[in-house]
């Protein structure tokens, strides 16, 4: 026997590199969120970015949204928040190479009751993620050499203990806001909400970036939104703007990210950006902790 062999045999796997964690979080619905997590995940698989969505909206349609039948959701978000199955198990594979999904079913609803009691239920992803990266045998090879080195939480229009789990588990928040006359009000709500998680469940948790969605250049409001945001927020809010569009809005009924739906619209260009832009702000974070 081969000493050498047999001792590296023994050796502990190394641990898997650590996803940078985005929760896309807005409690306000027809933001555009979902599209955000999808044509973002995209967009960033496009450039050589691994990705996961995590799927935490009852309603499905991230999952939808990249052609996942509901029939085949047989493992869910849900069966990882109550602790029945590790993430892994959850995941499927989608039709954008390097992107994947764990999708959601309306089991998700009632959640909150059933965990009620329960005292880590505000870190179920948080630690649902962290085994993701550690070594299990268990898992068929082709999914245990996956390493992502982004997972984008989909997050249900509402600040619930779902939402609350995203923000637990999420190194930074990146709030779509839909260019529209209430925009600043549900954004001080939601500000609020991150700032709780931080005092007191996660203390690094940060806001990565406002993306403005849905604007539209024949509207002057539109354009007002921009500039109040803007002031309000200052290079918290992402200089690509998600124009309104109708290819983005086809997609999802097609089962398809506008990317691949239509690569040269406004809205896939928009995107491609954003996810640039992305990663400039990611490498400027890494720069400033070094």
């Amino acid at each position: 026997m081969d000493i050498m062999t047999d001792e590296a045999s023994l050796a502990p796997a190394a641990p898997r590199p650590t996803p940078r964690v985005l929760a896309l979080a807005n409690q306000k619905g027809g933001v555009g969120k979902t599209t955000t997590a999808i044509n973002l995940g995209t967009a960033l698989a496009a450039i050589g970015e691994t990705v996961l969505i995590i799927d935490l909206d009852p309603q499905g349609n991230a999952s939808t949204g990249l052609g996942i039948d509901r029939r085949s959701r047989r493992v869910s978000t849900y069966d990882v928040l109550t602790g029945e199955t590790e993430l892994r198990s959850a995941i499927l594979e989608t039709a954008v190479p390097r992107l994947h999904i764990a999708p959601s079913t309306m089991d998700l609803s009632g959640l909150e009751l059933e965990l009620a009691s329960q005292r880590d239920r505000a870190y179920r992803l948080r630690d649902a993620i962290r085994r993701l990266n550690a070594p299990a045998e268990h898992f068929e090879r082709s999914r245990n050499e996956i390493d992502y080195t982004y997972v984008l939480v989909d997050c249900p229009p509402s600040l619930n203990l779902i939402t609350v789990n995203a923000m637990a588990a999420s190194n930074a928040i990146l709030v779509p806001l839909q260019c529209e006359f209430f925009a600043l009000e549900g954004l001080s709500q939601l500000l609020k909400t991150v700032e709780q998680v931080r005092t007191t469940l996660n203390p690094q948790l940060t806001i990565h970036g406002i993306v403005l969605t849905m604007f539209d250049a024949r509207n002057n409001l539109s354009g007002q939104v921009v500039d109040d945001v803007r002031r309000f927020m200052g290079e918290k809010v992402y200089e690509t703007i998600i124009p309104r569009n109708v290819r983005v809005s086809e997609a999802p009924s097609y089962g398809k990210p506008v990317l691949l739906y239509d690569l040269k619209c406004v809205g896939s260009q928009a995107y491609l950006r954003l996810a640039s832009e992305i990663i400039q702000r990611e490498r400027s974070l890494r720069v400033a902790a070094a």
